[in-house]
C-alpha cells in the first residue's frame, strides 16, 4: 500500500453507497433506464405498464430511487409524475471512478 494513499472521506461513501445500493435491483435499474430514455415525465400507471411489474412494487422502487434523487417526483393535484434526475444520474460514473482512486472529476451537485 502507498504510504500517501488514504481511504475515500466516510460521507462521500456512504453517498457513493447509497447510490450503489439503490441500483442493486434489476426492477430499479429498469425504471432509471425507462425514465432516462422517455425523457418526460411519467405515471406510475405508465411506469406499470413499461416494466410490466404491479403498481405497489414500482411504486416502492420509485420511492427509493427518490430517496438517492436518480428520480424527482413533481405532484400535479392527484396525480405524482416522475422524471429523471439528469445531474444526479450524470454523476454516477464518476462515483465508481472516485471510489477506485481516480481523481475526483468537476461534475455537477445531485440535488
Amino acid at each position: 500500500m502507498k504510504r500517501d494513499a488514504v481511504p475515500l472521506e466516510r460521507d462521500s461513501a456512504e453517498e457513493y453507497a447509497s447510490w450503489f445500493k439503490a441500483l442493486a435491483d434489476a426492477t430499479r435499474i429498469q425504471i432509471v433506464s425507462l425514465l432516462a430514455r422517455h425523457r418526460e415525465p411519467m405515471t406510475v400507471g405508465q411506469i406499470v405498464s413499461a416494466v410490466q411489474i404491479g403498481q405497489s412494487t414500482v411504486s416502492h422502487h420509485l420511492k427509493i430511487l427518490s430517496e438517492v434523487r436518480f428520480v424527482l417526483v413533481e405532484h400535479r393535484g392527484t396525480s405524482s409524475l416522475y422524471r429523471i434526475n439528469q445531474a444526479c444520474v450524470s454523476c454516477f460514473p464518476s462515483a465508481a471512478d472516485v471510489v477506485m482512486g481516480n481523481p475526483v472529476p468537476v461534475a455537477p451537485t445531485c440535488d
